[in-house]
Parts: C-alpha cells; structure tokens; sequence
C-alpha cells in the first residue's frame, strides 16, 4: 500500500483528500504547512506527496526543494488556486523545482486520482 502525505492548511480539503484517498486503500498522514509535513516525512517517509503552494510558516516550492534535497526519489503533486511572481506562475515553478505533477485547485477526483497512479 502506498503512502501518501497530504500538506495543506485548509483543513476541510485536507479532510476530503483524506477520505477520497483512504477509499482507493492509499495509506495517508496529513500535515498543516511544510514545517510539519517535512516532520512527518521524516518519521515515516511517503511514496508521494501532495502539497499545496501557499502556506504559513513554510510554503510548497520551500517544501518541494528541501524534502527532494532529503529524499530525492519521493515524487510530488503540487496544487495551487493559482499565482504567479514576476510572471511566473506558481504551478509551473513547483515543476521546474521538481514537481512530477501539477494541479490547479479545483481539481476533479479522477484527475488528482490519475497523477497518483501515473507516479506510483
């Protein structure tokens, strides 16, 4: 059974990943920000995790970067409801900083459903 951490500060969506995911049999830790989702990988490494970009204390594009210098083999789904800086799009920065996949919030069951099964 893979497991899959989830890094989002809103805790309905993290809620409603959860149960989506735990129906599919995926095994899932759940983290706030990317301070706690990096403790959390750290104890007990996921195959993949989902982070959201824009969060207190640590964002995402911080949390891809450290965790892929850690782990580099664990692979990544960046979300985002979108933003950019200095024209860059923060979805497409999350890629180039080593996410294997992007989504944009909101995304469809069967879409965040398939990145998982693409990476594992």
């Amino acid at each position: 059974m893979a497991r899959i951490l989830i890094i989002d500060d809103d805790e309905k969506l993290l809620e409603i990943l959860r149960r989506m995911l735990e129906q599919e049999d995926y095994e899932i830790m759940m983290a706030s920000d990317g301070v706690e989702g990096m403790e959390q990988h750290r104890r007990h490494p996921a195959d993949i995790i989902i982070t959201d970009l824009f969060m207190p204390r640590q964002e995402g594009i911080e949390t891809i970067l450290r965790i892929k210098q850690e782990t580099p083999g664990v692979k990544f789904i960046a979300i985002s409801g979108g933003g950019s800086v200095a024209g860059m799009d923060y979805l497409e920065l999350a890629a180039n900083v080593g996410a294997e996949r992007t989504l944009a919030k909101p995304f469809k069951r069967h879409e965040l459903l398939a990145a998982i099964k693409e990476l594992l």
